[in-house]
């Protein structure tokens, strides 16, 4: 009998989630002959059972679009908001997923999606997960798809401010996505030729950025760009926030655990982050003209590179593979040049973070690009 697949987007939204969907529907349903239901804007259409058939004429002309044709949310099946109050719903998305007598059930997200799709597999779901975000932090991946897009959007971005920032002669901040992860405003910057970029994992010290400011001023140069990721900490802040996780994991009880949990919280919202704080300080400490440019969500939406389309479209065409050959509870994972299937346990709720001694870290000093370190 054809396999009936249940399929979904959740989270932040990002180019290549259509080829995606494309891809696994296509492959799927003209190689394996399988029948694919879409569930709408994320979990939570799983979990109020709000869904479409995903027939081949919905298929064309989605490989080029941004955004997703399935909608998509941040709702968590386990804290979903339902009457103004936060109720574990993974038993209703259960009997959705037995009610549409699905076989096989396809979560296309990044970091909190892979979280998710484990809890519904250990609640006895057959699941398939495909890695997307602009971040590129997913664990056991070589890479994401929208990751591509974003950093060539981002590079354009930074490209059109070198001009005004020369002939103004002004400090460009420059403030990309990233609350954990750097590799995107590592990546733009590098690209772009950024005199400095500002990571979560290189807490930076003040004086030293404005320094790398002064010392191009004493070479000649009228201007200057800073690309930071939304993340980035300065080494007190980071401090603080490594004396916060440290309690947290001496916590002895869960409550414990939670209130430290929300002062971590609360910390990085107060204090980390802050670009417009970031400028100022900089303008203050050097005399130079300085101006924040936030690119915000910019560098989620559009058309997706011819290179997130491959991505996208060969991660689809693997899943269906996997669901072929009856192979759940995986990640679908860029490795090298091939596709392989990661087991969901291994890498959920676990971030790949920008190493210190990364091969574009080591190239981008060595360009002279400051890391405020």
């Amino acid at each position: 009998m054809a396999k009936k697949i249940g399929i979904l987007t959740s989270g932040g939204d990002c180019p290549g989630l259509n080829a995606a969907i494309r891809g696994v529907c296509r492959a799927g349903q003209d190689h394996f002959g399988m029948e694919f239901t879409g569930f709408l804007n994320g979990f939570r259409g799983l979990v109020f059972d709000e869904s479409i058939e995903l027939e081949p004429p919905m298929l064309s002309s989605i490989l080029t679009e941004g955004g997703t044709i399935l909608g998509t949310s941040r709702d968590k099946p386990h804290r979903m908001p339902v009457d103004g109050k936060t109720k574990d719903m993974i038993d209703v998305a259960v009997e959705t997923y037995r009610r549409h007598e699905l076989d096989g059930l396809v979560c296309i997200g990044g970091g909190g999606t892979m979280k998710n799709a484990l809890r519904l597999m250990k609640a006895g779901l057959d699941v398939v997960t495909l890695p997307k975000t602009i971040d590129n932090d997913v664990a056991r991946t070589d890479v994401t798809f929208g990751f591509d897009t974003a950093v060539e959007i981002a590079t354009e971005a930074i490209d059109r401010l070198h001009s005004t920032a020369m002939s103004h002669q002004r400090v460009i901040v420059v403030e990309l996505m990233g609350h954990r992860a750097g590799w995107l405003a590592l990546c733009a910057g590098l690209a772009s030729g950024s005199d400095i970029v500002l990571i979560p994992e290189i807490p930076y010290d003040l004086d030293s950025v404005a320094e790398a400011l002064h010392r191009r001023t004493r070479a000649g140069k009228n201007f200057s760009i800073v690309a930071v990721a939304e993340g980035a900490m300065s080494k007190d802040q980071a401090l603080r926030v490594g004396e916060l996780v440290e309690a947290k994991h001496k916590a002895k009880n869960k409550d414990e655990k939670k209130k430290i949990s929300r002062k971590l919280d609360r910390f990085r919202q107060e204090h980390v982050g802050n670009t417009t704080a970031l400028t100022r300080q900089l303008e203050e400490l050097t005399g130079l003209e300085s101006r924040m440019t936030i690119l915000g969500h910019l560098q989620r939406g559009g058309t997706p590179s011819a290179g997130d389309r491959i991505l996208a479209t060969n991660l689809g065409t693997c899943c269906a593979e996997s669901i072929q050959r009856d192979e759940y509870g995986v990640m679908m994972a860029v490795r090298g040049e091939e596709v392989e299937a990661v087991p969901l346990e291994e890498m959920a709720g676990v971030k790949k973070l920008v190493p210190l001694d990364h091969a574009l870290v080591r190239s981008a000093r060595q360009v002279r690009t400051c890391f405020g370190d």
